[in-house]
């Protein structure tokens, strides 16, 4: 079998080039691109060597860890031991995350390829199987972005959860629970009474209101005249001035409750000096949340605890 060594390293300095930028862009780091191509270069390095020198130290698993604690060095510097066994970490999550994801795709659609745990090798005869290095030159950059992608997804996912609380609100003297977000971007407040408003949407309120009061709802929000609304209801409406995403000011109809409860981590607070925004849809797609907390809230909530 006749193996191109130039075309299998340039693959593999490509290859590793891109896990280095993957790894650097998942932990938002601040490094030149000579650095980066300098820790491929040396990366990609490990093809001669295991090709010319198949016993060499670095054919073992010690010898692996120490090439790419090199490799980490190069490419990202040292600045301290828990920052560098951390990239050391996520360079190896990375490689995984790829390498497994082109052995799930290359199962599905049977493409020639192989990997090892030195380099991605797609050599058969000459050259290899055009396809299978077809595959990996586009498949390696996907399955990069998809793997960075998730675990974006999947911090943000983390830190949306780590800021919901359960709400319990009391309308009418009939209190229903639901998971709150601490939105520290809503600043609405009443201006006369400088209540905080807190807003929850459609899926949450329909637990006090039927469906031909909520459209009745609907219509006195779009046509912003309470006087629609029924005089017998036992409700305390009211409309609040805002500023919508487009700079443009608009009013939001808005609900008085008995109370509300927020249960945090330190503390609990429960308090009837807040409205409650009425939102005519859902707040989530998926369903996460149902209610919008103010900021001002927790911080009430904090300083009771301390």
């Amino acid at each position: 079998m006749t193996i191109y060594l130039d075309a299998v390293w340039t693959l593999n300095l490509f290859l590793d080039g891109l896990l280095l930028l993957g790894v650097q862009a998942i932990a938002k780091m601040q490094v030149t691109k000579l650095r980066i191509f300098t820790g491929a270069l040396v990366a990609s390095a490990i093809v001669p060597i295991t090709v010319f020198f198949p016993e060499s130290y670095l054919a073992h698993p010690a010898g692996k860890l120490l090439f790419s604690m090199l490799i980490i060095w190069i490419a990202f510097g040292f600045r301290s031991v828990t920052r560098f066994i951390k990239l050391l970490l996520l360079f190896y999550f990375v490689t995984f995350a790829v390498g497994g994801s082109l052995f799930a795709i290359h199962y599905m659609l049977q493409t020639q390829a192989a990997f090892t745990s030195a380099s991605f090798l797609t050599v058969s005869t000459g050259y290899g199987d055009h396809v299978s290095w077809l595959f990996v030159a586009i498949m390696f950059p996907v399955a990069l972005y998809f793997t960075k992608n998730r675990m974006d997804k999947q911090r943000f996912e983390q830190f949306r959860y780590d800021q919901l609380h359960t709400v319990q609100v009391s309308i009418n003297g009939m209190s229903h629970k639901t998971d709150g977000f601490i939105d520290s971007g809503n600043h609405l407040s009443d201006p006369l009474t400088k209540k905080p408003v807190i807003i929850c949407d459609q899926s949450f309120l329909g637990n006090w209101f039927n469906e031909e009061e909520w459209q009745l709802l609907d219509k006195a929000n779009k046509e912003l005249d309470l006087e629609m609304l029924p005089e017998d209801w036992n409700y305390e409406f009211s409309v609040v001035p805002y500023q919508g995403v487009n700079g443009e000011g608009a009013l939001m109809l808005v609900l008085k409750p008995d109370s509300i409860l927020i249960e945090l981590d330190q503390a609990t607070i429960k308090t009837d000096r807040v409205w409650i925004g009425i939102q005519f849809g859902n707040l989530t797609a998926d369903h996460r949340y149902h209610c919008l907390l103010h900021p001002s809230l927790v911080h009430d909530a904090s300083t009771q605890a301390g």
